[in-house]
């Protein structure tokens, strides 16, 4: 079969083709292996996309927060150069009454003189105790005096003592007359001689240090936003996605949704200083890892080949020697001859195949061989039968004869045991029956008990409890009259006393249970287990217990089951044997 064929599929018996199992197997399979490249490949882009966009945020935020903490810290050691002064110590250290306008223009100028050489300083405020204030770019600022006389804003700046306290729009007590934001740095001033608190500096520092940083950077995806919201530089778009979140000097990242696209929002507080930094970035490309990708495709592709090729070699050394056989197979059915097929197939295990179906060919002609020499014997047997009925007329009618004798001489007793005797045979007889509804089996047992008590007297009792509706359920013929022999000789007459067999009989889920028992010696349960459990090829045929071991392979012969029979026996008591015997006549009813 050429491989060209690959659409003629021939089916199994049930209908479903191995063929055709075979090639949507491997197309499953590669469509699996197609998804789950597709879906790694998203997962892994994905990832990458946004580790990568976290990465690169990570960098730019650690790289600005640390630029605005040198800024800061360089305005910061300024201030400490404005501390020290001379004319600002002077302003300081005077008395109220010799602060004068001149000495407060003198501290100005100390002020600017250091102020020439750094941009980025708005204003510089320098208080004394008493309040007195030496300002640069003081006209720019509108004052709250009522706070500036209150000790709440003071107290923070105090509380550092003597270090740099950062913080927004100058603690309200000043603010720009055009609204604009300021950083503000305020430490307290200490005398150097005698460490007594003169004063506090305030300097302010403007935004547009922020600005320039970020043109300088090239940032424009960035806002600088104080801790209390205030926006300070930057893109102010951003202003609305701050929150408490990012008040934390760990990065925080999130996605949102800007112009109907995902970018991430990165975050975080700028040190331990009142700024927070937000960025706002794309996820692009520049993270995925192409390389990674075509590695990935590229086994893909080598993974659908193999695939591929799997199917081809399948069907080629599977598949097609397999129609091979089983269209030699169907040829010989069509033949009508049982005879051996001869095709070429590849592989040992397909020339097994052949070998089992040749060897199954000579085993039912092997079998066929034996029917027919079984057929002829049965014929035989038959012809045997219909010439061995002619024989019980004449002892039915010599028997007859014989008790119309005995009743004329007044032999009353002699023509009823005859009269039973005549019922027993024509019961055991039964027309060559092999089997017979139960009612005609317990006559048979009837009769036959009726005559061993002729024989044994009145040391034998007989019971039956038998169910309307099993009379006509049919069985094995004789298989009740061995056991109640085996009863009387192995059970009752070894007991040496009066004993009973009990018949009973009743339906249970369609199946009849048939028991007899006995109050004889009983049996141990050695002897059970070996009745139970022999075959013939072991069992010993002058055994005493041989006619109950016949009788229930007889029965297991006739239903083709094993578990036909129940016994229970207590020694010195009784023997109790139950035949379990389904409905042959009806199966499955």
């Amino acid at each position: 079969m050429k491989f060209g064929n690959w659409g003629l599929i021939k089916k199994n018996r049930s209908g479903v083709s191995l063929s055709l199992s075979l090639k949507k197997l491997i197309f499953e399979v590669v469509l699996v292996a197609i998804a789950a490249f597709i879906i790694s490949m998203t997962i892994i882009t994905e990832r990458e996309r946004r580790d990568y966009g976290v990465r690169d945020s990570d960098n730019v935020l650690k790289t600005l927060s640390s630029n605005i903490s040198s800024d800061i810290e360089k305005y910061t050691s300024l201030s400490r150069l404005i501390m020290i002064e001379s004319r600002v110590i002077d302003f300081l250290r005077a008395e109220v009454s010799a602060v004068s306008m001149g000495m407060i223009n003198d501290a100005r100028y100390g002020i600017m003189d250091i102020l020439n050489s750094t941009e980025g300083v708005d204003s510089v405020m320098v208080i004394r105790e008493d309040l007195i204030i030496v300002a640069t770019n003081r006209f720019t600022y509108n004052y709250n005096t009522d706070l500036m006389n209150s000790e709440d804003w003071r107290r923070e700046i105090y509380e550092g003592n003597g270090r740099a306290v950062v913080s927004l729009n100058s603690y309200g007590i000043a603010e720009k007359a055009d609204g604009r934001p300021m950083v503000s740095i305020g430490r307290a001033i200490n005398d150097i001689d005698t460490q007594k608190r003169t004063g506090l500096l305030m300097m302010n520092i403007s935004t547009s240090v922020f600005e320039n940083m970020l043109t300088r950077l090239g940032y424009n995806n960035i806002c600088i936003i104080g801790t209390d919201g205030t926006f300070l530089a930057g893109n102010r778009e951003y202003e609305r996605y701050f929150g408490d979140e990012f008040i934390s000097e760990k990065i925080r990242h999130r996605n949102i949704r800007l112009d109907g696209k995902d970018v991430l929002l990165s975050g975080c507080r700028v040190n331990d200083l009142p700024i927070v930094i937000l960025r706002v970035s794309p996820y692009g490309t520049a993270g995925i890892p192409f390389r990674m990708l075509y590695i990935l495709l590229f086994l893909l592709v080598v993974f659908t080949l193999m695939a591929v090729f799997v199917a081809i070699f399948i069907r080629q050394n599977i598949t097609d020697p397999i129609f091979e056989l089983s269209g030699a197979m169907e040829r010989n059915k069509r033949s009508g001859e049982l005879k051996k097929i001869d095709v070429e197939v590849p592989y040992s295990e397909l020339n097994m195949l052949e070998g089992d179906y040749n060897s199954m060919i000579d085993h039912v002609n092997e079998l066929f061989d034996e029917l027919v020499e079984k057929e002829k014997t049965l014929q035989k047997a038959e012809m045997r039968v219909l010439q061995e009925q002619i024989k019980p007329h004449f002892l039915y009618n010599s028997i007859e004869t014989i008790g119309f004798m005995a009743l004329d001489a007044g032999a009353d007793k002699v023509h009823d045991a005859l009269e039973t005797l005549g019922s027993f045979y024509r019961n055991f007889l039964s027309k060559g029956d092999r089997e017979i509804p139960l009612s005609r089996e317990i006559c048979i047992v009837k009769d036959y008990l009726s005559l061993q008590k002729l024989r044994y007297g009145d040391i034998l009792d007989d019971e039956y409890d038998i169910s309307e509706d099993t009379l006509d359920f049919v069985v094995p013929k004789l298989i009740l009259q061995p056991m109640v022999e085996n009863c009387i000789y192995h059970g009752i007459r070894l007991k040496g006393e009066k004993g009973t067999i009990k018949i009973s009989a009743h339906l249970e889920d369609g199946e009849l249970h048939l028991i007899v028992r006995d109050t004889g010696v009983g049996m141990d349960a050695e002897l059970i287990e070996k009745i139970v459990t022999s075959r013939s090829n072991t069992y010993e045929q002058n055994s005493s217990s041989f006619g109950l071991w016949g009788t229930i392979e007889r029965i297991r012969y006739y239903t083709g089951r094993e578990d036909v029979v129940r016994i229970s026996s207590e020694i010195g008591e009784f023997t109790e044997v139950e035949f379990i015997i389904p409905d042959m006549m009806h199966p499955g009813a």
